[in-house]
């Protein structure tokens, strides 16, 4: 694709990243064969090709983003699976995070638009905020009806029905090995998921310390900043993430790390991006470290090795868009189960989106209910005795359409292998 930035433009770290991707488009529109949105709406602007051309435009004349660009860009999922299918390798998530952060700086959004984004990036990312909120939102689900935003319907309609109590596994300290100490690596505890669901990080611990992992909970380290890194609003995200990455620098330096452990894989995606995040500041080296230890916790196991386990059940395996488009995580979590003794289908359409997204289900609502309409019919098609999924907003989004349990990936892993059985099976399965 032929650009015309200036030469001025281009001396902008952030335009001159977003030149080179426009570059390597060549039009050749494969990306909307695999575009959730384009799928439902079937309209070119919201499918990556027509997204690209509104970006390079605004970027382009340099102009604050219009209502047309701000809705296409907004009813992206950011699920890259256009990425996996682009065959010029585009980065389209470069790209798209940029322009977000471009309509963040530039565009005033209508009063109720603000004051919601800014409730989401400053409740989900702390998660005592969150929990209260989670508590609020189960009092007033009876009352949803009544609720005139269609948006603030959906997010009384996602609050679970139970919220758990605080697990002080999620508090900082390390967690000894089991038998002879053979890696040393953090575990990013998150987020969201600490107020919706302490069984995964619970189950990832007991498991990596029985396979001989000296598990570290880093005292600073918080939200990745993915969710307010999609909102465009740069300054909170970078500060979550700039935590992140001392807090585990400083566990390296003070012991070593071998690995940063991730298993929601949201957070991983944007983990990795810390090297790109942090290119043009004093954090360079640092987060480009941090980036290149960070790992699913899928390919730790992968790496370290899985004893065989006595699983049992058939699994519908759910392949997150972040695990196996933004990070390119596509077999190990379904060799894992199997070794682990259960038998795994997956769906079809497996690369689409469940419509979760961090944020998407609460702020596009109507299309996120679409895709998440379409995903579990095909998992429901594949008659599963349970639904794993290696991400909390997928669990979520699929668990509240469907009677099946969903657990994540892990907590079937260290069940299979001598942990406690999963609770979602233990309270609703004989």
């Amino acid at each position: 694709m032929q650009t015309n930035f200036s030469e001025a433009q281009l001396r902008d770290p952030g335009i001159a990243r977003a030149n080179e991707i426009l570059r390597a488009c060549v039009h050749c529109g494969f990306c909307t064969a695999t575009c959730p949105t384009y799928q439902v709406l079937g309209d070119e602007l919201d499918s990556p090709r027509g997204r690209i051309y509104l970006i390079k435009d605004m970027l382009e004349q340099g102009r604050p983003a219009d209502e047309k660009t701000v809705k296409h860009i907004d009813r992206c999922l950011s699920c890259l699976a256009c990425m996996t299918t682009c065959p010029s390798g585009v980065h389209y998530m470069h790209l798209v995070d940029h322009a977000r952060a471009h309509i963040e700086k530039t565009y005033r959004r209508p009063l109720t638009d603000r004051l919601l984004r800014a409730a989401l990036a400053r409740i989900i990312p702390y998660p005592g905020r969150f929990r209260l909120a989670l508590l609020a939102a189960k009092i007033g689900r009876p009352f949803a009806r009544l609720v005139p935003d269609a948006r603030l319907r959906a997010m009384l309609a996602m609050a679970p029905k139970r919220v758990p109590p605080v697990s002080r596994n999620d508090d900082p300290q390390v967690f000894p090995a089991e038998g002879e100490r053979r890696l040393r690596v953090a575990l990013m505890t998150g987020c969201a998921q600490k107020a919706l669901n302490t069984d995964i990080n619970d189950a990832t611990i007991r498991l990596l310390r029985r396979l001989g992992c000296e598990v570290v909970v880093a005292r600073g380290a918080g939200c990745c900043g993915a969710l307010t890194h999609h909102m465009g609003r740069e300054a909170e995200s970078h500060a979550s993430a700039a935590a992140n990455i001392r807090a585990w620098m400083a566990e390296k330096r003070a012991g070593g790390l071998d690995a940063v452990v991730i298993n929601t894989s949201g957070c991983g995606t944007t983990v990795k991006d810390y090297g790109h995040m942090f290119r043009t500041t004093d954090l360079a080296a640092e987060a480009a470290e941090v980036a290149g230890l960070a790992c699913d916790v899928s390919e730790l196991l992968e790496r370290i090795g899985l004893p065989e386990g006595r699983g049992g059940l058939r699994v519908a395996y759910h392949a997150a868009c972040s695990l196996q488009h933004g990070q390119q995580v596509k077999t190990a979590p379904k060799t894992l189960l199997k070794r682990a003794g259960f038998e795994v289908v997956e769906p079809a359409d497996s690369h689409l989106c469940c419509g979760s997204a961090g944020t998407y289900n609460l702020l596009q609502p109507k299309i996120s209910a679409e895709l998440k309409a379409r995903k579990v019919a095909t998992l429901e098609a594949v008659k599963p005795q349970v639904i794993a999924a290696g991400n909390i907003g997928c669990m979520m989004q699929i668990g509240g359409g469907t009677g099946l349990p969903v657990v994540h990936t892990v907590e079937l892993l260290d069940w299979a292998t001598g942990g406690p059985k999963p609770r979602v099976l233990a309270e609703d399965w004989p």
